[in-house]
């Protein structure tokens, strides 16, 4: 049975899928991948995800500045960002990427605390969900997000933390991003957190073109792999994989507020 899913994190916009557009969706829905959504990390990319989204129909944009470029973001920069949201396009289905990281050199937390807080103010304003960036930074980020209290919640994604730390951004109405990740042996943690938590929580995403699965080390993420998290993801879980494609799926409209994608006995 062919299964439906969505790449609820793939940066659509960078190599080496530019220019070959057409070309890596048709792969994608050959591996059941048809839709996308694009999340942004600077301002300078946003027209041009907003481009993309407009080309085709599979993909969905987000819009946000990320903090591992907290270095070239300007206060014009959240400027455009408010009067994109405000006057948003149809395409535009969340803030993202957005967040906090401990991991980067000179990390300028307290700046990247404030973005944080700023574009939490606009999600909140927008009733839109967020795309949550964090690396070493989860029980800082849980706590601002008791405090911004977003209508939309949103998903914490590329998610490598903790049982309990999973459990406490589920606990404030956010799911869980599920990548390539738990295809490694290794990623024991990552690996039984998802076999764990509830899968009304969880999400499908590659973090294309980052994150590449075992076995493709070296080359480039690519949203079809998606199938392969998948796949992955029912032999770490006990559901049958029926149950898994249609929860995910169904996550995924109900977080993002997307349509039903297309029919299908899944739905």
């Amino acid at each position: 049975m062919s299964f439906i899913f969505a790449d609820t994190h793939c940066h659509f916009d960078f190599p080496p899928f530019t220019g070959t557009e057409a070309e890596s969706l048709r792969l994608a829905a050959e591996s059941g991948v048809h839709q996308i959504i694009v999340p942004a990390v600077t301002a300078g990319r946003f027209q041009g995800i907003l481009s993309l989204a407009k080309q085709f129909s599979q993909l969905h944009a987000a819009l946000g500045l990320h903090p591992l470029y907290i270095a070239q973001h300007r206060d014009a920069d959240l400027d455009l960002l408010d009067s994109l949201l405000s006057h948003r396009d149809s395409r535009v289905v969340a803030v993202g990427e957005i967040g906090l990281d401990l991991y980067m050199e000179e990390p300028r937390f307290e700046q990247q605390q404030r973005l944080l807080k700023a574009q939490f103010a606009l999600a909140k304003r927008e009733a839109l969900p967020v795309i949550l960036h964090s690396r070493r930074s989860h029980d800082r980020l849980a706590a601002m997000l008791r405090q911004a209290k977003l209508p939309a919640t949103g998903v914490v994604h590329g998610f490598a933390g903790s049982l309990s730390q999973a459990q406490a951004f589920i606990k404030l109405g956010y799911a869980i991003g599920v990548g390539g990740t738990i295809s490694y042996e290794r990623a024991q943690k990552t690996r039984q957190v998802m076999a764990q938590l509830p899968l009304s929580s969880l999400l499908l995403e590659t973090d294309a073109p980052d994150m590449p699965l075992q076995g493709f080390q070296g080359q480039p993420n690519r949203p079809e792999r998606a199938a392969t998290v998948f796949d992955v993801l029912c032999e770490l879980r006990s559901e049958a994989p029926e149950q898994i494609a249609q929860a995910l799926l169904s996550n995924t409209r109900r977080v993002f507020n997307l349509p039903a994608f297309f029919s299908s006995p899944l739905l």
